[in-house]
């Protein structure tokens, strides 16, 4: 096995399946959807690694328009561990990735000494809760309500989320609000977006998330209408650890901590965007 070579090749749409059995080996929460929305615009990186024709590790960098490249999935086959793929999987997308102003990634904790040994900084931590799913979601949501948002709004909350992410996720944003509608809200402070939440299903659970906004108690706002769908059904979120106030809402709610990530970046951090403004993230392969 080990005298195989490693080649390295653009993954197409017809290694889904075999991307979703790495996927599901793993335990994480990521769908076909997920793979398609990477996969299918070739302004991002999506490299698949083959050992004697069989798909053992795949790796995805997500281009927001060249300012910022989010690193993800990277995914190897047990079998085929201690062999170096990861790494050489991490320095064909840098290659790649040559002429993207940053590259970033949210780390597991097992893997931030291979990201530090490439180059990666920290920058800060974020957690991922889950909640339990035999409880249901009872909140009063008095004054604005969230609404749903529609097709005429998108344009504007690309912009906030832009101004507040620190680049243009127009192919991320877009692809959400489409394909899961009934997970996307706004709150309108008169004709202005005060915040925004956007979500998925995985095979797992269902995430909630990128959630940004210009207050606390516009997000809190905000995930309750999002929860309020999803009662007795197995939802996760990442968080930033400095949202304090709202973790405590969401422990109150039934939320327990899982695990941490770390978000860290290459070289470089130009588009940090408003942090203070960023509640949840969108899962770590989107960022």
């Amino acid at each position: 096995m080990d005298s195989e070579p490693v080649r390295i090749r653009n993954l197409q749409p017809e290694d889904i399946k075999s991307a979703m059995g790495l996927v599901l080996s793993e335990g994480w929460n990521q769908t076909e959807k997920d793979w398609g929305l990477l996969i299918r615009n070739t302004q991002n990186v999506c490299l698949a690694a083959e050992v004697g024709g069989e798909l053992v590790a795949t790796a995805t960098a997500i281009n927001y328009s060249n300012d910022v490249a989010w690193v993800g999935m990277v995914l190897v086959n047990k079998k085929y561990r201690g062999r170096g793929i990861s790494k050489i999987l991490l320095n064909s997308i840098f290659d790649k990735l040559k002429s993207c102003k940053s590259i970033k990634l949210d780390a597991t904790p097992a893997g931030r000494h291979v990201y530090n040994k490439v180059g990666f900084a920290d920058e800060y931590m974020i957690s991922r809760m889950a909640n339990n799913p035999h409880e249901d979601f009872n909140f009063d949501i008095r004054g604005i309500a969230p609404e749903r948002i529609q097709e005429e709004d998108i344009t504007a909350v690309i912009a906030f989320d832009k101004h507040l992410f620190g680049a243009d996720r127009s192919q991320l944003i877009r692809s959400l609000i489409n394909d899961y509608p009934e997970k996307s809200w706004l709150i309108k402070r008169g004709s202005q977006i005060s915040g925004f939440a956007l979500g998925r299903e995985g095979n797992k659970y269902h995430q909630i998330g990128p959630v940004s906004a210009l207050s606390a108690g516009d997000a809190q706002i905000l995930l309750a209408g999002a929860l309020k769908y999803l009662s007795r059904q197995s939802v996760v979120i990442d968080i930033l650890d400095d949202k304090q106030e709202l973790a405590e809402w969401l422990s109150s709610a039934g939320f327990v901590k899982q695990r941490g990530f770390i978000r860290m970046f290459r070289k470089n951090n130009p588009y940090p965007g408003e942090v203070s403004l960023q509640y949840l993230i969108s899962g770590p392969e989107f960022g």
